[in-house]
């Protein structure tokens, strides 16, 4: 839920799950790759990651599958 500080809504950072952040990233051909990354790493941060994600990911930033 929104908090508001000084009469201004404050969004936490992310409201979509992970799968889809990776999923709008992957298709949109606009997204610089230091956002690609940074997907990357959350999806390494993550624990029991699901190892399709980071398929689509190195597959869009261009890296072998099997780096």
């Amino acid at each position: 839920m929104p908090q508001s500080v000084a009469g201004v809504q404050v969004r936490s950072v992310s409201e979509k799950s992970l799968a889809q952040l990776v999923s709008e990233a992957v298709q949109s051909h606009a997204t610089p790759i230091s956002q690609l990354l940074r997907l990357m790493w959350q999806v390494d941060a993550e624990p029991g990651a699901n190892e399709n994600l980071r398929a689509q990911l190195r597959a869009r930033i261009g890296a072998p599958l099997r780096a």
